[in-house]
């Protein structure tokens, strides 16, 4: 089912068109306010359009979130000194794996929360996962031996988290103006649930997995 955001895209790109037939019959009658105005009207329906467009396209990626949800299970496997690895089930039943160096699993994420404003529209707090990492407990390691980073995110031509730290006119819109991160030990093989709420995130053990 199409999002409300290209709902509302669609039937303002319909009243576009509808303004711009009125404005060309207006000016075969030669009728120069009709024309202005439903051309004025046509450009707006059009700026709508494309502003709707926009925002559904930078909230690819993205999740909705109204109560404490699951984002995702990772598995631990020690893989020697320092390092292990991570392999992440996602809700969509994706899987990813990553290598990592470290003591301990670092997540974090972009959490959007929309104001009451723009509720009406049927958009609330969303989150994005975005990178994972090794992190080490002690900080001379933490600034002296090799980091691991990688991304969770997904590639999107426009992010609006990034658009509302850009641009404050998006204020009155959605607070952008923080991320969340958690992280927990990894010195023995385990299953962990990445939780996220409106709040931010925190990781829960699930089960003791064998090796």
């Amino acid at each position: 089912m199409p999002s409300p955001l290209i709902i509302i895209a669609l039937l303002c790109a319909l009243f576009c068109l509808a303004f711009l037939f009125a404005a060309m019959a207006s000016l075969k009658k030669r009728r120069v306010f009709s024309i202005v105005i439903r051309s004025l009207l046509a450009l707006l329906m059009l700026s709508l359009a494309l502003l709707f467009s926009a925002i559904s396209i930078s909230l690819q990626g993205y999740r909705a979130l109204t109560k404490e949800e699951r984002a995702a299970i990772v598995k631990i496997e020690p893989a020697g000194a320092q390092k292990f690895i991570a392999r992440f089930t996602f809700p969509d039943g994706s899987q990813q794996a990553f290598s990592l160096t470290g003591d301990q699993l670092y997540v974090d994420a972009h959490i959007l929360k929309w104001k009451p404003l723009v509720n009406i529209l049927g958009l609330h707090t969303a989150y994005e996962l975005d990178r994972v990492a090794g992190r080490y407990e002690n900080l001379t390691d933490e600034t002296t031996r090799p980091r691991t980073v990688h991304t969770l995110s997904k590639d999107k031509p426009i992010d609006m988290f990034q658009l509302r730290r850009r641009f404050e006119a998006l204020n009155p819109l959605l607070d952008a103006e923080y991320g969340s991160a958690t992280f927990i030990n990894t010195n023995s093989a385990e299953e962990f649930s990445i939780m996220v709420s409106t709040t931010g995130l925190l990781i829960r053990k699930t089960e003791k997995t064998g090796m």
